[in-house]
């Protein structure tokens, strides 16, 4: 039996690039695979993105009120009808802007149609509340991995701060795409930080609000922590 698989990780944690590599992978051995993103995700338009410059087309994008059961039937279809090949794997990046309908339809394609799904995205939003489609995996995902990265302090990343023209803001939307230029006053970036460095530059404050005495160190010695 397939199993849903999330793979999560802060900002820059190489989830994009991991999934083209699991895509490659697939394909080296003559297998067919189906890449697909949510449409919210402008960055790219209608491709994935690594950060290292690898660039590929999604093979469909999900909009907000999208089936995805559907989508992949209608594509399987597609594929038995063009070659005769089955999809071997399900590939899904940015998976945190589904919703929950969305994520139990890629667990039913894992179960009832024998394939399997990889799904990559993050947990938390810059506020560190999770993303409803995060959320929905956490529960149930038959495997879940988390991919790592450094903060800038040396730790383990675990948070996504946004920036604004190259300020941290903690108040917003949930979604802001990134712009990956920083450089205008308008333009939304991301830097993945520590628990420690998020508080530094939040003041203490997370998402429920509780604000820290102005005595309270945040910082210790920094060493990198990947346990």
């Amino acid at each position: 039996m397939a199993k849903l698989y999330f793979r999560y990780g802060a900002m820059n944690s190489g989830k994009s690039t991991a999934l083209l590599q699991a895509a490659y992978n697939y394909e080296e051995r003559g297998q067919l695979v189906l890449l697909a993103k949510p449409a919210v995700d402008s960055k790219g338009e209608a491709s994935i993105v690594s950060r290292l410059g690898v660039t590929r087309p999604v093979d469909f994008t999900i909009g907000p009120e999208d089936d995805v059961w559907s989508l992949v039937a209608h594509h399987r279809a597609r594929a038995r009808e063009a070659d005769g090949r089955d999809v071997s794997c399900v590939l899904v990046d940015e998976a945190q802007f589904l919703d929950e309908q969305q994520v139990d339809d890629l667990f039913r394609t894992a179960i009832l149609l024998d394939i399997p799904v990889l799904a990559y995205g993050i947990r938390t939003d810059f506020q560190t509340l999770a993303f409803p489609g995060s959320r929905r995996l956490l529960e149930i995902a038959h495997s879940l991995e988390e991919l790592k990265t450094i903060c800038r302090c040396g730790r383990k990343a675990v948070f996504n701060a946004r920036k604004i023209g190259g300020r941290f803001v903690f108040s917003g939307a949930q979604v802001a795409i990134d712009s990956g230029a920083g450089m205008s006053p308008t333009d939304v970036t991301y830097e993945s930080l520590c628990g420690a460095c998020y508080l530094e530059e939040s003041g203490g404050t997370l998402a429920r609000g509780w604000r820290a005495p102005q005595e309270l160190s945040y910082r210790s010695a920094p060493h990198p922590d990947f346990t």
